[in-house]
């Protein structure tokens, strides 16, 4: 890519930046479309708009962006729980890396590159027309005393990423107790998934829990809820919300449209009926049915082996739960439940060897989506190189000779078209993580999260920089168009106005930071050590070898350090926050719901709403 491509690039995607923030800040100004800016007000009842017409409503305005940022972290976790405060030190910590990187990389490096003399000699009166590989390392002699600059400038990143690293962990576990010591008592702090269970002759699973925690855990076991397998009442409740969305949608039209069908198959033959009554009649007999099912389930369901057990004090869960309970470590397997409102049930439907097939089947469609994508990741690799473009198709020969074509084509659309692929990566790996077996929509989103890290480093750095130009990603990464969406998710009013928390972590996303942190580190070291011994300098190599050993020593010293306190709870917090609670009066309430906290929702009665949220659908959305 030349300079006045990527300068093209820039150009345009500023201007669809600024158009997006100009009409964002019109439109969250119109009442009539406040429920999509801002939900959560709406829903708690704080919309302040009022519906009448002034001026000001049509202006585009830009105090929101300074509103946003006027929350404080205490707001924030309060509000939003633990996790939209990691989010944003994620972002406060992503800012000051770039931030560094981008003075050290502008001010420092930039201009050594740009006046090497390696490719060719530098015409400024002809900068635009230059490739952008003169502003980058392959500029610089081999061997010249200028590559120590950059040697430098690894040493100093690795130090600063580090400390930054150490910053954070530090702060966000701290975060962590502290908001565990500030918390309500939560129903998974006092029960464990128990799976495994042996079944004994005459007895069903749930007789055995029982007996088995009434004989080993006297002291602290309070009760239990034993899974039964519900998928075909999931099924009936799904066919059941949307038929209630037809239904709403229908009563919402003008009744001068009434419509009618036909009662029989497919609604092709019977006697014409009205349409309303006919879905309101489906819609009583599925309710019906659905109450006949669960009826039959909880007189005589199929129980997997699975149960919930919840028990008196956090300090007797945790004992249990880091004991091993059998002589078998196959059985009575014991871990952390996840929130009620966090439990992915239909993995309890699933048997042992669909769970299996589909761990296998996930897999191999990663794999298979890996490799696929490298199809428009070579196309828009063509598209970046107008030699090869004029090559595969030779009919564009006389379009590319103009100007401002050649730059939209090799500078804009090449970005444009790999962040449209990259857009549907996140939600099919969140659906593939879902069949992988998790029991909580928590793990789903953090098992998608790896997924799309290592898609990302494959296809988007190996595939694409070390194949293309790590100018062209570097213009990808700097898309104006694309800040408007990272401010809906990141500010700290997005989180304030938009998103009602539908399950809390405590922080778990954090080491996934972390890691794919360090990670990325030690890969710039690898690429260090061969980058100068390709420059003739051998001792810069050599010496760039002890920065992945330290890199690792510091990783294994964060996790013995901190990793522990985002695995569990330690004895010292489980028991202060245990005497705290024997001198609350909600304690005893709360014991009493924790007994039916962990009831499967399908078994209770059944609840219309005319959102659009599947029965599997995984409680956090893509943002």
């Amino acid at each position: 890519m030349i300079v006045s491509a990527l300068l093209t690039s820039v150009g345009i995607n500023l201007g669809i930046c600024i158009l997006f923030f100009t009409l964002y800040s019109i439109l969250r100004k119109q009442p009539e479309i406040i429920n999509v800016y801002a939900p959560r007000l709406v829903a708690e009842g704080k919309s302040q708009l009022k519906d009448c017409f002034n001026l000001e409503r049509l202006l585009p305005s830009a105090g929101w962006v300074r509103r946003a940022w006027q929350p404080s972290e205490e707001d924030l976790l309060s509000t939003s729980g633990l996790d939209a405060v990691v989010l944003m030190r994620v972002l406060i910590f992503s800012l000051r890396i770039f931030s560094f990187a981008g003075v050290v990389g502008i001010f420092i490096l930039l201009p050594v590159n740009y006046l090497g003399n390696q490719l060719s000699l530098i015409d400024f009166s002809d900068l635009p027309n230059k490739s952008l590989d003169i502003f980058s390392i392959s500029n610089v002699d081999n061997g010249s005393k200028w590559l120590w600059i950059h040697f430098s400038a690894v040493y100093a990143f690795t130090g600063v990423v580090c400390y930054l690293l150490y910053y954070e962990y530090k702060y966000i576990s701290s975060k962590r107790i502290s908001y565990f010591y500030s918390s309500k008592p939560q129903p998974r702090q006092f029960t464990l998934l128990v799976r495994g269970i042996p079944l004994s002759a005459g007895n069903s699973y749930s007789d055995s829990v029982e007996s088995f925690f009434m004989e080993y855990h006297p002291s602290t076991y309070l009760s239990h809820m034993v899974v039964r397998r519900t998928n075909k009442l999931q099924k009936l409740i799904r066919d059941g919300k949307m038929l209630y969305k037809r239904l709403v949608d229908l009563k919402s039209k003008n009744p001068a449209q009434k419509k009618f069908t036909r009662d029989g198959f497919l609604g092709l033959f019977g006697r014409n009926v009205d349409l309303v009554d006919h879905y309101e009649k489906k819609l009583e007999d599925l309710e019906e049915n659905v109450r006949m099912e669960q009826l039959g389930l909880s007189l005589t369901g199929e129980e997997v082996p699975a149960a919930f057990v919840s028990f008196k004090s956090r300090y007797g869960a945790a004992i249990a739960l880091h004991i091993q309970q059998s002589i078998n470590p196959t059985e009575w397997i014991t871990e952390q439940a996840p929130e009620p409102r966090d439990v992915y049930w239909p993995f309890f439907s699933a048997s042992f060897m669909q769970r299996w097939v589909s761990r296998l089947v996930v897999f191999v469609a990663c794999f298979v989506l890996t490799v696929l994508f490298l199809i428009p990741v070579v196309f828009v690799q063509g598209l970046a190189n107008l030699q090869q473009l004029e090559a595969f198709l030779p009919f564009l020969k006389g379009i590319l000779t103009i100007t401002f074509v050649s730059q939209v084509i090799t500078g804009y659309l090449p970005s444009l078209i790999l962040q449209l692929f990259l857009k549907m990566v996140p939600p099919i790996m969140k659906i593939l993580s879902s069949m992988q077996g998790y029991i909580s929509n928590s793990e789903i989103e953090i098992s998608a999260c790896k997924k799309v890290l290592w898609f990302t480093v494959w296809n988007i750095f190996f595939a694409n920089v070390l194949s293309g130009s790590a100018f062209y990603q570097f213009s990808i990464i700097l898309e104006p168009k694309i800040i408007p969406q990272k401010l809906a998710i990141a500010v700290p009013a997005q989180l304030l106005n938009v998103y009602e928390p539908k399950f809390e972590t405590g922080g778990k996303f954090w080491p996934i930071v972390h890691n794919s942190t360090i990670f990325s580190l030690i890969l710039m070291h690898i690429l260090a050590v061969g980058l100068f011994g390709l420059k003739k300098l051998p001792i810069a190599s050599s010496l760039c070898i002890p920065l992945p050993v330290l890199t690792l020593l510091f990783n294994e010293y964060c996790r013995k350090r901190f990793l522990p306190i985002f695995t569990a709870y330690p004895a010292e917090c489980l028991i202060k926050k245990g005497r705290e609670d024997h001198n609350n009066a909600a304690m005893t309430d709360f014991l009493d719901k924790l007994v039916t906290a962990y009831r499967d929702p399908s078994l209770m009665p059944m609840q219309h709403s005319s959102d659009d949220e599947g029965y599997t659908t995984p409680l956090l959305n893509s943002r």
